[in-house]
C-alpha cells in the first residue's frame, strides 16, 4: 500500500483544473499553521479512509487529486474544521456532500483519462467537480437549486478551476449541446435511469449513478455504452438526496 508522506502534501499544488490553497488563505504564521493543518487531514484522509481499512480505492491519479483539493474550501465556514471526516456534511437548502470515499469511489470507477469531457448532475458545493478537474480535460456540471449553483460557482472560480463550467437548471436532460461525453457522474438518486443521460454518453463512455429512493433502498450502478447496448452493473449500496424536478413526474 502507497503511503502519502506529509511533506509531500504539504507542498502540493493543482497541476490541471485549479489553483493551490495558498493563494486563498492569509500569509503569516498562523495561515502556515491553517496550510498545514488542512494538509495534515488531506494526508490522513487518503491514507485512512481511502487506502486503508480494507478500502478499495487503488487508482494513484485519483489518490493524488483527493490529496490535492481542497475540500474545506468547498464546504460551510462553519464547519470547515469537519471537512476531512469520514462522513457527508451539510452544505444547506437540504443538500450534502458525500463522504470523501464515495467521492473517490465514484471517480475510480470512470476510469477518468486526461483528454475526457464529463457530464456531473448534481455540483452540490463543487467539490466532486473539482476533483474531475485534476484528472479530465472538462467537466460540465449542473445544479437545480440556484443558491447551491452560484456559490460553487464562484467557489471554483475563487480555486482557479477554469476546466469546470457551472449551469444552473435540471440536471435529468443534461447539457445536450455539449454531448457526446465520455463520462457521466449523478451526485443525486432517480428512480430510474434518465434517457437523456444515457443518449449524451458516448460509444464507450461510462455512467455512475445511484438509483433508487429512501423506502426501497438505493444502489450505486456502473453502465458502459457499448454501440445501442448498455451494460448494467450494481456496484455498492449508497444513500443520496433525491433527484428533483423532472425526475420527481
Amino acid at each position: 500500500m502507497k503511503i502519502f508522506h506529509r511533506s509531500l502534501l504539504v507542498g502540493l499544488v493543482f497541476a490541471m483544473g485549479c489553483q493551490a490553497e495558498e493563494e486563498t488563505i492569509p500569509g503569516g504564521s498562523a495561515g502556515t499553521t491553517a496550510r498545514e493543518k488542512f494538509a495534515e487531514a488531506r494526508l490522513q484522509m487518503v491514507a485512512t479512509q481511502l487506502q486503508g481499512r480494507g478500502r478499495n480505492i487503488t487508482n494513484e491519479q485519483v489518490l493524488a487529486a483527493m490529496g490535492r483539493v481542497p475540500r474545506h474550501e468547498l464546504v460551510p465556514e462553519g464547519i470547515r474544521d469537519l471537512a476531512y471526516g469520514d462522513h457527508p456534511l451539510p452544505i444547506g437548502h437540504g443538500q450534502t456532500i458525500s463522504q470523501p470515499y464515495i467521492v473517490a469511489f465514484m471517480t475510480q470507477a470512470l476510469e477518468p483519462q486526461s483528454a475526457h469531457r464529463v457530464l456531473e448532475v448534481g455540483t452540490g458545493s463543487g467539490y466532486q467537480a473539482a476533483v474531475l478537474a485534476e484528472l479530465v480535460k472538462e467537466v460540465y456540471t449542473i445544479e437545480i437549486v440556484e443558491p447551491l449553483g452560484r456559490r460553487a460557482q464562484t467557489d471554483l472560480a475563487r480555486l482557479g478551476c477554469t476546466n469546470v463550467f457551472v449551469r444552473i437548471g435540471d440536471g435529468y436532460e443534461g447539457w445536450p449541446e455539449k454531448a457526446p461525453f465520455d463520462a457521466v457522474i449523478v451526485t443525486c438518486s432517480p428512480d430510474h435511469i434518465p434517457r437523456p443521460l444515457i443518449d449524451q454518453l458516448a460509444n464507450g463512455g461510462q455512467m455512475i449513478i445511484p438509483v433508487g429512493n429512501t423506502w426501497r433502498g438505493q444502489n450505486l450502478m456502473l453502465l458502459r455504452k457499448e454501440g445501442t447496448e448498455v451494460i448494467r452493473k450494481s456496484v455498492l449500496p449508497v444513500r443520496f438526496v433525491p433527484m428533483t424536478g423532472k425526475a420527481e413526474e
